[in-house]
């Protein structure tokens, strides 16, 4: 499989729009010739079609051309639309040169170029179109071996009107397209911008993550033989409570290191477990009773019949809104999970306390924020890991607390990887 670039691939897309101006631009020119034939018996009318043909075949093939090969470089383009330019001139050319009202034409190729190519080849082929309306000025042949001026000057005085009629529509159709379609691509471009930014930081805390979990594993194991040896030299019943409470602290932690190291794998080799959402919130729960026994947390018995694909990094993102809802509202906190539309679910974390204004001023979790109980990158990495998985995160604040809903896509609905990837 040839992979294409990314100016191959605005090429290939404004293929057919190439080829509807140039179909037009042919059309227009039959017509053309149609009319004036009824008026008036044309010197080169046999040589004016036929090079109408051929530009019709041109047009066909540069669109097979653009649509199977793209070009690379914007050069074939410019050599494209400047062989544009000398068929149209040639026609003119054959058909009344400068005193033809559909002179106007040329500008078509030039519009196209300035949105296409770089500005030195849209100034070359400004220039190309300015020497050929030149040319025709200097080389004049006359529309017809007749003297017909009365109906020349009805001729031409209408085919100015049509003229600026389907010039004015040949641009909107064609050349609003591309700016268009190059509109949505600096949007893209830039959302590309941002998601990169944003991993770059997630990245960059991951890795400071990592650093911290693998240095942390050789004092947990060195304090574990401690509390042993203490345990075994001082045989006090008291002491002996305080180093299994010790003890037990520690496995915690040994085990909260496990999982950090089973998300990193998860997470570099793109797994995801597509399970029930029933299971997925027992799950959440089990954790949330190990992390905090006594903490109020009020879980709703419904919850929706459908699948999910999460990994471990979206538990810890939840855990990680939970401790912040903990945290602002120590006597009560709230926890359900609800359908939503469009095949997604919702889950909506509550709490009765103040909330973080200034983290809710815009998008939540957008930015790092203050944090006085912590590091302040809590909500920034949930935020980030819940777009990841193709979800949002939404928040509000009032008077009664503050309220964080995760909406997240059911599994089968699922369009977005875990690299970020659409």
């Amino acid at each position: 499989m040839e992979w294409l670039t990314q100016s191959q691939t605005g090429f290939q897309q404004a293929a057919r729009y190439l080829l509807g101006m140039r179909l037009a631009v042919v059309g227009l020119q039959l017509t053309a010739l149609a009319v004036a034939e009824t008026v008036v018996p044309l010197a080169y009318r046999a040589e004016a079609l036929m090079l109408c043909l051929l530009y019709g075949v041109l047009a066909t093939l540069g669109w097979l051309w653009f649509t199977r090969r793209p070009p690379r470089a914007p050069a074939s383009v410019s050599a494209g639309l400047a062989l544009d330019l000398a068929l149209i001139g040639g026609w003119l050319f054959l058909t009344g040169g400068y005193t033809n009202p559909l002179v106007s034409l040329l500008l078509l190729p030039i519009a196209v170029a300035i949105i296409l190519v770089p500005l030195s080849q849209s100034i070359a082929l400004t220039l190309s179109g300015i020497a050929v309306y030149t040319a025709l000025v200097i080389w004049h042949t006359p529309l017809t071996h007749d003297d017909n001026h009365a109906n020349l000057a009805q001729l031409h005085l209408a085919g100015m009107w049509v003229t600026f009629a389907m010039t004015a529509a040949i641009l909107l159709l064609v050349v609003g397209a591309l700016a268009r379609r190059l509109r949505q691509q600096q949007e893209q471009l830039s959302n590309i911008r941002e998601t990169r930014l944003r991993d770059e930081q997630i990245i960059s805390l991951g890795l400071s993550a990592a650093a911290v979990a693998h240095r942390l594993g050789t004092p947990l194991n060195t304090m574990t033989l401690l509390v042993d040896e203490i345990r075994s030299a001082f045989p006090d019943p008291d002491l002996g409570e305080d180093l299994s409470l010790m003890k037990q602290q520690l496995v915690l932690c040994d085990k909260h290191l496990q999982q950090l190291s089973s998300a990193a794998i998860q997470a570099k080799t793109a797994q995801l477990e597509s399970l029930p959402v029933h299971d997925w919130v027992a799950r959440l729960r089990e954790s949330a009773t190990l992390l905090w026994p006594a903490a109020p947390i009020e879980w709703s018995a419904a919850v929706p019949n459908c699948r999910i694909a999460v990994d471990a990094t979206l538990d810890q993102a939840i855990l990680n809104l939970l401790a912040n809802a903990l945290t602002a509202s120590p006597a009560w906190v709230g926890v359900s999970v609800r359908s939503a539309e469009s095949s997604r679910i919702e889950m909506v974390v509550e709490d009765h306390g103040d909330g973080l204004e200034d983290a809710f001023q815009n998008t939540p979790g957008e930015q790092i924020v203050g944090s006085e109980n912590g590091l302040g990158v809590g909500l920034f990495l949930s935020n980030a890991t819940i777009q990841r998985l193709g979800g949002t995160l939404k928040a509000r604040v009032d008077q009664h607390g503050t309220t964080m809903i995760i909406d997240l896509p059911i599994a089968g609905t699922h369009k977005t990887d875990v690299g970020g990837n659409k």
